[in-house]
C-alpha cells in the first residue's frame, strides 16, 4: 500500500511483547492509516511489519513499516514500550535505572525530528518513566501521558465483575496511584449504575474487607502472570489501543490514565493513574475522585513514594 496524502500516523517504539501485541491490535483499528515500528533490533521490527502486513485483509488497510526515530516528524502519537522487562521477583521500581537510561536514548531523537504529537507512554516503571519524558522532552503536561492503572483498572474490574456477577464494563470503579505496590481501589466513589458499588456489593453479602481481598489478589495478577509465562502484554497492550483510538477519534472520554497532576489529590508535578479526559489534546482535563479520608492517605503516601523514586533517578541521571 502506497502512503496516503492524509493519514493518522503512529509510531511505535519498542517491539517486544508488549508492542508487537499492540501493532496487531491496531492494525485492527480504523483511527490508524500508518504504523511505523521503531526497534533496536531492526531485522526484527522489519519482519514485524511484514508480518503485519497480512493481518490488513479483512480490515482496513493501512501502510505499516519498519522506520527510525526521524519518521516521527510528522506523527500524531508516539507509543514507547521499550524497556527492560520485569523478571520473576522483581517490582517495576526495580527497572528504574536501567529503563531511563533507555528512555533517555528514545525522547532526545524524537524531539529532534520535530515531532509535535503526543507521547504515550508504557515501560516500566511507567509512572517514574512518563514523568521523565515530560521533563526530558520539555512537552507540556497533557501530551505526555501514561498507561497509569489502567491495567490494574481492567484487573479490578474483571475480578469485581466475576464476583458480583456483573459485566466488568458496568462497574465504575479506579484503581488509583501507582502502577505498583501502593496503588490502590478507590471504593467509596465507585458507582454500579447510579447506585453505590459498596451498596451492591453489599446486598451480595459482600464487606469491604471482602472486596479489600478481592483488590489485594488483583494487584498479584501481574507478578502471578508473569511467574507462570514470563511476561504480560494482552491487557496493557489493549490499554494502550483504547488510549490511542481516544485520541486519534478525539473522543472526550473518560480513561484511567497516567496524567500529570498539579493540585489534585494535593499532588503537584507527579504523573499517577486517575480517570482523565483523554481527546485529540491527550490529557484534556484530570477528573479526581472525591476519595475518603482514608483514600486520601494512601493517594498521599503513593505520591510520596513516587516524588522520592522520581527526584533519586532524576538526580542520578
Amino acid at each position: 500500500m502506497q502512503k496516503q496524502t492524509k493519514n493518522q500516523k503512529v509510531v511505535l517504539v519498542g517491539d517486544g511483547s508488549v508492542g508487537s501485541a499492540y501493532a496487531v491490535l491496531m492494525m485492527q483499528q480504523t483511527v490508524m492509516d500508518e504504523l511505523v515500528i521503531v526497534d533496536i533490533a531492526k531485522d526484527h521490527s522489519e519482519g514485524d511489519a511484514l508480518d503485519l502486513e497480512d493481518t490488513q485483509l479483512w480490515g482496513q488497510p493501512k501502510w505499516v513499516h519498519a522506520g527510525t526515530y526521524a519518521d516521527t516528524k510528522d506523527a500524531d502519537i508516539v507509543v514507547i514500550t521499550a524497556g527492560v522487562p520485569r523478571k520473576p521477583g522483581e517490582t517495576r521500581l526495580d527497572l528504574v535505572q536501567k529503563n531511563l537510561k533507555i528512555l533517555k536514548t528514545i525522547v532526545g531523537p524524537v524531539v529532534d525530528s520535530g515531532f509535535n504529537g503526543i507521547f504515550l507512554v508504557s515501560a516500566n516503571p511507567v509512572d517514574i518513566l512518563t514523568a521523565a519524558t515530560q521533563k526530558l522532552s520539555g512537552f507540556p503536561a497533557n501530551r505526555v501521558l501514561g498507561t497509569g492503572t489502567s491495567l490494574d483498572t481492567v484487573r479490578l474490574r474483571v475480578a469485581l465483575g466475576k464476583q458480583l456477577d456483573l459485566a466488568p464494563q458496568t462497574l465504575d470503579v479506579n484503581v488509583i496511584g501507582e502502577h505498583g505496590d501502593t496503588q490502590f481501589a478507590a471504593y467509596s466513589p465507585a458507582k454500579v449504575g447510579d447506585q453505590s458499588l459498596l451498596d451492591v456489593a453489599q446486598a451480595k453479602g459482600l464487606s469491604l474487607d471482602d472486596l479489600k481481598q478481592t483488590e489485594d489478589g488483583s494487584r498479584k495478577k501481574g507478578g502471578q502472570i508473569i511467574g507462570l509465562k514470563g511476561a504480560t502484554f494482552y491487557g496493557v497492550a489493549t490499554c494502550l489501543t483504547r488510549i490511542t483510538k481516544a485520541i486519534l477519534n478525539n473522543e472526550n472520554v473518560v480513561l484511567p490514565v497516567g496524567a500529570h497532576l498539579d493540585g489534585e489529590y494535593g499532588v503537584h508535578d507527579l504523573y499517577l493513574g486517575t480517570p482523565a479526559l483523554i481527546n485529540a489534546q491527550g490529557v484534556a482535563q484530570v477528573l479526581p475522585l472525591d476519595l475518603s479520608a482514608d483514600e486520601q492517605d494512601q493517594m498521599t503516601a503513593s505520591a510520596q513514594a513516587m516524588a522520592k523514586v522520581l527526584n533519586g533517578a532524576m538526580a542520578t541521571n
